[in-house]
């Protein structure tokens, strides 16, 4: 699916500017997460990009340094009150401003400033088969499903944002959203999870598994 005309030159355009204007911002809040809490500055991260192609995501490290992580099986982060949250980090998440490195995805043409945020490569088999179309577009700094609720939506809502998104695609639609965003952030809705966006909870097996758990044995 192609891109609506203008988007990659504002995707560049936007993104270059944002780092020569950001630059003091994004060293300051560098140099607050190496201080506040022992590790790197960014945390880096794969995630799947247009067509499913896998891309190195980063991110400001808003938790503690761990020796391995199991997504499969991490706490679902409830209300900021997550012991592997550092003090910067708790911040950084309300204000969204852990993501500003990934305005160098964009730059690079992994991402664009909106569309469907990319998810990590186990998520993918928490997808419907007939959202799959969500991965024909570069995935997005921001998207539908952020101005619609963020990670207060369920996780099928979620989907269905990202695919109303793809079947709709237009550049004034990308300025609508990005001012939305806008508004979001500062008022810092849906940063934490609802009880019905745990993907986890929609990968194949997951719900027979959860029954037989939950039925006593004879």
């Amino acid at each position: 699916m192609r891109p609506p005309a203008g988007k990659r030159a504002l995707d560049v355009t936007a993104s270059l500017t944002a780092l020569v204007l950001l630059a003091p911002l994004l060293g300051l809040l560098a140099l607050w997460v190496r201080l506040d809490s022992p590790g790197p500055v960014l945390f880096c991260q794969t995630r799947l990009g247009r067509k499913g192609v896998p891309f190195a995501l980063y991110k400001f490290r808003s938790m503690v340094v761990r020796e391995s992580i199991d997504q499969y099986r991490e706490a679902v982060v409830e209300a900021g009150r997550d012991p592997r949250i550092t003090r910067a980090g708790r911040w950084l998440r309300v204000t969204s401003l852990d993501e500003l490195p990934q305005l160098w995805n964009v730059l690079r043409g992994e991402m664009s400033l909106v569309g469907p945020r990319p998810l990590l490569p186990e998520q993918q088999a928490a997808v419907p088969v007939h959202l799959n179309r969500r991965f024909m577009v570069l995935p997005g700094l921001t998207g539908l499903a952020q101005v619609r609720g963020r990670r207060g939506l369920a996780w099928p809502d979620q989907l269905a944002a990202d695919c109303d998104y793809v079947d709709a695609q237009s550049l004034w639609r990308d300025l609508v959203i990005l001012l939305a965003t806008v508004r979001v952030v500062f008022a810092a809705q849906g940063v934490y999870g609802g009880a019905g966006s745990n993907w986890r909870a929609y990968l194949p097996g997951e719900a027979a598994r959860r029954d037989n758990e939950e039925v006593p044995d004879a």
